[in-house]
């Protein structure tokens, strides 16, 4: 099955460059930077750093459209990284599209992932805070591999991948082992989106590492909520693969605007392990909890964003202080 996928989704688009005529169009391209800076004080009791300033993320990137059917993109992403400086840059995205006709676009190089876009995009507020999902590792946001994007009707929309697996910070492991996965996203109306994702990455040393995912969520003109179930088999992240270690988290959020300056936000998370045999507590015991956030947000011009927020972690383990911040956060981008 592997084989067959990896054939289809290599095979369409040398088919398609030879046999289809390229569209002369006007070409144009668009430079974009996007910023995450926050000031954050914990008062959690005893700790070491009360408050900082940040400069969590920076994106710089260059969209260039070749013709009505082919563009690229490339970005760079500054921030945080326990190789290098506090602000070290890699190459996230590096990606050329190919819309071989209305339904179907090929997209290869180093790609943004399909994992949890989808609930990123709904959640609204990346700059604030990740998904659970990529708070927790349960899959890069970005990897080297191949997509196509398969619209199988106009509610239903598919993924087919097979990426490198191990994110855009870092090589193909040395067994060259892919990651296969899919998505099917299924809208029956232009306020409900759903989603079930799946993806496998076989290890030569223990079981395949495998993520499974459910999404549902609703927007209407003033308010949206959405709500999500993951689970992640075999591996204590999408890198590290362990047999019979498995994390599952839930995630629901919501939204009201009171206009097109100001809404308010709330968000609800758990995430949790497995106990293994011969164990008294679950292998992920020092960082299962629940994570409770809620803020506003104000937008004061198109690409500038302030929000004001709370977050608190209750941990499970009774031992380990219950963590609490309040954040100001900013967003501004082009």
């Amino acid at each position: 099955m592997k084989k067959i996928l990896l054939m289809i989704i290599v095979l369409s688009p040398l088919v398609a460059f030879s046999q289809d005529r390229e569209d002369q169009v006007n070409t144009k391209g668009q430079a974009h930077f996007k910023v995450f800076w926050n000031y954050h004080y914990d008062y959690t009791k005893d700790v070491d750093q009360v408050s900082a300033f940040e400069l969590t993320r920076v994106y710089l990137g260059y969209k260039y459209t070749f013709n009505d059917k082919i563009s690229a993109k490339i970005t760079y992403d500054i921030g945080k990284n326990d190789a290098g400086s506090k602000h070290t840059a890699f190459i996230k995205i590096a990606q050329l599209d190919y819309k071989i006709n209305p339904s179907i676009k090929i997209s290869m190089g180093l790609l943004g992932g399909k994992q949890y876009n989808d609930q990123e995009k709904h959640w609204g507020y990346r700059y604030i805070y990740k998904t659970l999902q990529d708070e927790n590792k349960f899959g890069p946001s970005a990897d080297l591999g191949i997509n196509a994007e398969l619209e199988i009707s106009k509610v239903l929309m598919a993924n087919l991948f097979i990426v490198n697996g191990e994110g855009y910070k870092n090589l193909q492991d040395d067994n060259g082992n892919q990651r296969f996965g899919m998505s099917l996203i299924y809208n029956p109306s232009k306020l409900i989106t759903t989603k079930l994702y799946y993806d496998t990455h076989a290890s030569e040393n223990s079981k395949s590492l495998n993520n499974i995912a459910f999404f549902a969520g609703y927007k209407a003109d003033s308010w949206k909520i959405g709500a999500e179930y993951n689970k992640m088999e075999n591996g204590t992240s999408y890198k590290t693969a362990i047999d019979d270690h498995n994390l599952e988290g839930i995630s629901v959020y919501g939204s009201y605007i009171f206009n097109d300056k100001i809404e308010i936000f709330a968000r609800f998370d758990e995430i949790s392990s497995n106990t293994l045999n011969g164990q008294n507590s679950s292998w992920n015991y020092e960082k299962d909890g629940i994570l409770i956030l809620f803020g506003a947000q104000y937008i004061a011009a198109k690409g500038v964003k302030f929000s004001i927020n709370s977050r608190n972690f209750n941990y499970i383990n009774d031992d380990i202080e219950d963590s609490s911040f309040i954040y100001f956060n900013a967003e501004f981008k082009l």
